[in-house]
């Protein structure tokens, strides 16, 4: 340190002796050779002094100091800091200089560079480059002002950056995004609405704020301003239109959003708020809130503040449309932020029309032009559109004028009805959205507790032109009669029809005897109905001797290893409440599932699996990979929180203001409806999220440390949806074109092909080959889903169900197989 410092005194000697003898030959050498000894941070500290006062000589010295700087840049290697700081110098020395002073190119060379960063740091080069070209009267390159812009933005910023940020005014918006250069290329006539959005940076927009926006609306015209906007956001999520250098640490800025335009994408959304409702602005908006919360590596959510600004928007628009989308987004949601905003605005707008949340929720969903229930058609021109839903999808189909299907869009279709043709495809696209959102939101039903006058149920259920696709499919309770919907009625078991009533529920198998339950599998069958989900065929978790003996707490779902964002994913479509583990120093709570109606809260104990005492297995961000299970316990809703360490140790009572602890319920007090409901939602985390699912972990993972626990997961004993998929393949198989290949025996489902035997674990999918239980991997493309070989199915949602059939249908063909993949491990095992 004491050489450090002697040898910046010297430097700093024979600086400022040059600069009062004013030789201009002498400082230049000086300044090159502390350029060279500060190394790449020029501008800071005792540095930032030297350029102070060199811009304080007469502009004939500095033009001197500047050329002979100039002269000897070029000795410097090309990837010496010391280049950049002599080119920093000379911006500096010559920054009100006519022209700016020499090396041009060497200059544009840097800003290059710089448009090429996702934010710059403390770089003193930059803030010098950069006031030498605005002094100098030039233009900052649109890629390198986007890169000052971000890097203005960020928490804790550059200084001399954040300083210089206000004077980079132009573009209006940062280039490098599809939507923001498409706004720009449309025209200097937007560029006042654009440059309003920009100034958007509150949570809401203040009265001011939407005064001038909507004088510039009226400007412009409101049918203009819709479908510039709508044009733009639709836009929104498209890859970058140039590609940003990735850095070491953090997300890759290709993949997430630019900081500077995210405030022009709150103002937009905000905007569309101010004109008359149309369906188009509702549905950009919903995909708006949905892409915003796309995640990204390193970084969770792309830009929570965009998402809110949509929900914002919607919430402001009194249309049946935008209703629809709050509510169809709180079912699609799992970002804690915009869930409560969603949350909110369903909860005033309820309270506005003096409904319950759950009433305004099943009055917004509108029929999207379906005339009966899953079916409607447009005449246009000489030809029928026919839209219908068919199980989980909706389908736009054709027919000409003599009622013969035709198989595209006819060309007459397209010339005159152009309009007509773009509602029907988005309806079909909106269609589809919702049944998936109501889907989740029935599957939910059957721990709220609701009941229904029959006069609601038919209304809001049975008979509504897009829910009643999924209702009747489903089995409900009238007046205590379980009842099904086939041949256009409402029916009892014996096919009865049932057309009044007074109360009615949603039918659950808990509390029905086993003998009424495969009576009703039996009639879904008969009847050739397909559930939207389990419903007849819903695991059931009756309390077992175990949890009686452990009292207030269930090991059912104990000791697994899970793959923590894709449980952390999953519990919150199922309505958990968690926070992700990070290694760090912290306390977190167990998974929670509130359930307000039972007065009740579930709690799955969790936590981080360290991966040893090195802490190997976690993320660039800090989070754990995988979880280790524990505990499901039950408390009232109101007792004080439990937390435990993030990377692991006992769970402990957090207790404030001189509260009590609260004991937990004792399993055999929890309702078992609450406790079977509660133990299915577990045993989906487990089944999907389960590192035993893996097919390609044989080896046990990362140094062989999950092979029993991959081996005992992938072959051991059925839990309880596994054994439900087995009673339902001994029903399906004889009916499989390959019944006579298959027999299900025990744990698995043999099928035998021409070169093997293989027997395929009903619980993981996993595969064994005879003889010798050797193993073969088979890795699934994509969403596997059973062919129309498989026949009828009674529900859908099984992706384990349809992989396992999957596979049998290829392994009973194993000559046929291609894959090489496959057929390797067949021929090289067999051999």
């Amino acid at each position: 340190m004491a050489g450090n410092r002697k040898t910046n005194n010297r430097h700093a000697d024979a600086i400022h002796r040059a600069l009062e003898e004013e030789n201009a030959a002498e400082l230049a050498t000086a300044l090159l050779k502390a350029a060279i000894h500060y190394s790449g941070h020029w501008g800071n500290g005792e540095a930032a002094e030297v350029i102070g006062a060199v811009r304080a000589r007469p502009v004939e010295f500095r033009r001197r100091l500047v050329d002979r700087l100039a002269e000897t840049f070029r000795s410097l290697a090309e990837d010496s800091p010391a280049r950049v700081n002599a080119l920093a110098l000379i911006a500096a020395a010559g920054r009100d200089l006519p022209g700016g002073g020499p090396l041009s190119a060497e200059r544009l060379g840097k800003f290059d560079e710089l448009g090429r960063m996702g934010q710059v740091h403390s770089y003193g080069w930059v803030s010098e480059l950069v006031l030498a070209e605005l002094d100098a009267g030039r233009t900052i390159p649109p890629a390198a002002v986007a890169t000052l812009r971000r890097s203005a933005l960020v928490a804790y910023g550059y200084r001399p950056v954040v300083e210089l940020a206000p004077r980079l005014t132009e573009p209006v918006l940062n280039v490098g995004e599809a939507w923001a250069d498409r706004a720009m290329a449309d025209g200097n006539r937007w560029h006042a609405l654009l440059a309003h959005a920009v100034t958007a940076t509150a949570a809401k927009p203040t009265a001011k704020w939407e005064k001038a926006g909507r004088a510039l609306i009226k400007e412009a015209g409101e049918d203009a301003v819709r479908e510039q906007l709508l044009g733009w956001l639709r836009l929104v999520g498209a890859p970058r239109t140039f590609a940003l250098d990735e850095e070491r640490y953090g997300p890759n800025p290709n993949d997430t959003w630019d900081t500077y335009n995210a405030n022009a994408l709150r103002g937009l959304a905000w905007l569309l708020s101010f004109l008359p409702p149309h369906p188009d602005i509702a549905r950009v908006l919903g995909a708006l809130v949905e892409t915003s919360l796309r995640k990204v590596a390193g970084l969770g959510p792309r830009n929570p503040k965009v998402a809110n600004a949509g929900v914002t928007a919607l919430s402001r628009i009194d249309s049946e449309a935008a209703l629809a989308e709050l509510a169809r987004l709180a079912t699609r949601v799992t970002f804690k932020g915009t869930l409560k905003m969603l949350d909110s605005a369903l909860e005033a707008r309820a309270t506005a029309l003096g409904l319950g949340r759950e009433e305004i929720e099943e009055l917004a969903v509108p029929a999207y032009g379906l005339t009966r229930v899953g079916q409607a058609e447009y005449a246009l021109g000489g030809t029928t559109a026919l839209v219908q839903v068919r199980g989980s999808k909706a389908v736009l189909s054709w027919r000409s004028a003599t009622g013969k299907a035709v198989k595209s869009v006819p060309a007459a279709v397209r010339r005159d009805h152009a309009e007509e043709l773009k509602e029907l495809k988005a309806a079909v696209k909106d269609i589809d959205k919702m049944l998936g959102a109501q889907a989740e939101r029935l599957d939910r039903q059957f721990l709220a507790r609701r009941t229904w006058t029959y006069g609601q149920w038919r209304e809001r259920y049975l008979d509504h032109p897009l829910v009643g696709t999924l209702a009747r499919r489903l089995l409900w309770v009238v007046d205590g009669t379980p009842v099904g919907f086939a041949d256009g009625e409402a029916r009892t078991l014996t096919d009865g029809p049932v057309t009044e009533g007074a109360e009615v529920t949603l039918w659950h198998p808990i509390d029905r005897e086993p003998a009424e339950v495969a009576a009703w599998q039996d009639w879904l069958e008969r009847h050739g109905i397909t559930q939207p989900f389990k419903q007849a065929h819903r695991e059931v978790y009756p309390l077992t001797d175990a949890e009686l003996r452990t009292g207030t707490y269930s090991n059912r779902f104990a000791a697994h290893f899970l793959r923590q964002h894709q449980f952390h994913s999953l519990a919150a479509v199922r309505g958990w409440r968690n926070k992700l583990r990070l290694a760090v120093d912290d306390t977190a709570p167990p998974a929670v599932r509130e359930l307000p109606q039972w007065g009740l809260r579930a709690e799955y104990w969790i936590e981080g699996d360290t991966g040893g005492d090195q802490y190997e297995d976690i993320t660039d961000s800090g989070s754990f990979l995988r979880l280790r299970t524990d505990q499901v316990r039950f408390y009232p809703i109101g007792a004080p929180q439990n937390s435990a360490h993030a990377c692991g140790g006992e769970y402990t009572m957090w207790l404030r203001g001189g509260e009590d602890p609260v004991d937990p319920l004792p399993l055999a007090e929890v309702p078992a409806l609450v406790l079977s409901e509660v133990l299915r939602d577990v045993d989906l985390f487990v089944g999907v999220a389960s590192v035993g699912n893996d097919p390609t972990w044989q080896d046990g993972g990362p140094a062989g440390r999950f092979r029993d626990y991959w081996t005992s997961y992938g072959f051991g004993e059925l839990n309880q949806s596994a054994e439900t998929r087995r009673l339902l393949l001994q029903r399906l198989v004889p009916r499989l074109a390959i019944a006579d290949r298959c027999r299900i025996e025990g744990r698995f489902l043999h099928v035998r092909g021409e070169l093997r035997t293989y027997r395929i674990h009903l619980g993981s999918g996993n595969i064994l080959m005879d003889p010798g239980d050797q193993y073969l991997c088979i890795v699934p493309a994509g969403r596997a889903a059973p062919g129309t070989e498989t026949g009828y199915l009674p529900f859908e949602g099984d992706r384990t169900l349809a992989l396992i059939l999957s596979k049998a249908m290829m392994l009973a063909d194993d000559a046929g197989i291609t894959d090489p993949t496959v057929t390797r491990q067949i021929l090289r095992e067999r051999a």
